[in-house]
Order: structure tokens, then C-alpha cells, then sequence
């Protein structure tokens, strides 16, 4: 037996996302945060964000209100989910686990696209031609990377939420690769999601199985309904937009 349904929430809108953002608009190599990943905070909109979430945990029937968290280590993820249990009024187990951290980028940290392009024009070859799922930047992780550690992750939740309902606080590759995980994917089914859906900011993806066992069914996948009820804008910030791998004729 294992958790019988998990709760994906991507964390609300970063300071790290509006300074990607900005240096893409800009046209700038580098990305400017001036903190680390894991410590970069909520923007203003996402605590607006993380409220609204909040507020849709709080109207959650009782037989239906996850029942523990899990949570990745990084700030940006924390205060989500801190912000979201206060505003619903909500008291429940919360366990941080380094595995639910964003995928490491490793040398190409902090690079716009065209930063990657002008300073590792090797690696961007390299990138387009083996795609999200299997390119491992030097340093970093590819999706398939974030796979294993997320099976790990997911023997060690059924054991310690045996029959229980589970929000997890983490990130968008993250919420992909739980779904690849969780819903026996192969490298085609996720990349075709990323290619055509970007995971919003404080957006539901709900998966479940009443057993406890076996593979998961897709409830609901990047629900924001909540944050546009809110009057907060509904942002994205999707990655770098090579996803599938492109083979030259």
C-alpha cells in the first residue's frame, strides 16, 4: 500500500522567474538574482499566488484535504507552501526533502538561451540535439536525472503515507516528472506535454489511486482557476525552450 492521491503544486511566481523574464526581454546573456536557486524568494505576485492557493485548499471538502506535505528544500517552494497553510487555516505534517529541489543546470546556470548559445556554443548543439529529457548539462541534470531521484522519493512517501493524501510544493520539470513517474510515460508522452503546456505558478495537478497501489490516473493537470479568481495574473515562466531533439536532415 502506498499514498492513495498527491496534490502537485508549482510554487508561485519567483524573483528568480521575473529576472528571467527581464533578461530575456532584454536580450542579456545572463540572468541578474543575486541569491543562489535554492534561495530566491517569492515575487510579490506569488505570495498574491500562494495566497489564492491558499484559499482553494481552505474550500477543499474535509474528506478530500491533502493530509501532509512534502516540499521541496528551496525557498521559493517553502513560502508557497507556508503562505498557502496560513491562509487556509491548515496545520499538517511538512516534511522538506532535498529530491524535490529544481532541476541543477550545473555550468548553465543563470543563462538566457542566447546566453547559452554565445558562451557554450557546443553545449546548445549538444542540447538541441539530445532534448530536455536526456541532456545533462555539465554540473547539472537532465529530466532522466530527476526521474531516479524521484522514484526514490516516491518508495519513501508510500511508505511513510500509507493510505494518506499528499501536497507536494515543488516545481515545474518537477511536476512533469512526477507525472512521467507516476503515469508509467515514456520520453514522447512528457516532452509532448512540455512542449505544448507550461506548468503555471501556483497551478493544481492532482493524481490519484484509491488502492494505494499500482499506476496513478490523471485528476487534473495546471489548474489555475484559483489564482485568476484571485485577480492575480496567471504566469508560467516556462524554461528553455528546447524540448524535443531536433536531428538535422
Amino acid at each position: 500500500m502506498g499514498a492513495t492521491e498527491l496534490v502537485l503544486v508549482r510554487h508561485g511566481e519567483s524573483m528568480g522567474n521575473v529576472a528571467a523574464a527581464a533578461a530575456h526581454a532584454a536580450g542579456a546573456e545572463v540572468i541578474q538574482v543575486g541569491a543562489r536557486d535554492a534561495d530566491v524568494p517569492l515575487s510579490p505576485t506569488g505570495v498574491t499566488q500562494a495566497e489564492a492557493f491558499g484559499r482553494w485548499l481552505a474550500a477543499v471538502p474535509a474528506d478530500e484535504t491533502p493530509q501532509s506535505v512534502w516540499c521541496s528544500p528551496y525557498v521559493r517552494a517553502v513560502q508557497t507552501a507556508q503562505t498557502a497553510l496560513a491562509t487556509a487555516g491548515l496545520e499538517l505534517p511538512f516534511r522538506i526533502d532535498e529530491r524535490l529541489r529544481d532541476r541543477e543546470l550545473g555550468v548553465l546556470d543563470l543563462l538566457t538561451t542566447l546566453g547559452v548559445e554565445r558562451r557554450f556554443p557546443e553545449e546548445a548543439v549538444r542540447r538541441r540535439w539530445l532534448g530536455k529529457f536526456y541532456h545533462r548539462p555539465p554540473g547539472g541534470e537532465s529530466w532522466a536525472d530527476m526521474a531516479l531521484r524521484l522514484r526514490s522519493l516516491l518508495r519513501d512517501l508510500d511508505d511513510d503515507e500509507d493510505g494518506r493524501r499528499v501536497l507536494v510544493v515543488a516545481h515545474d520539470a518537477l511536476i512533469l516528472t512526477v507525472r512521467y513517474v507516476c503515469e508509467r510515460m515514456g520520453e514522447a508522452d512528457v516532452l509532448g506535454i512540455a512542449a505544448t503546456t507550461s506548468v503555471a505558478n501556483a497551478s493544481v495537478t492532482r493524481l490519484a489511486r484509491p488502492s494505494g497501489t499500482g499506476a496513478w490516473t490523471l485528476m487534473s493537470f495546471n489548474e489555475a482557476d484559483h489564482v485568476r479568481a484571485s485577480g492575480a495574473p496567471v504566469t508560467s515562466h516556462p524554461g528553455d525552450s528546447d524540448v524535443l531533439p531536433v536531428h538535422p536532415a
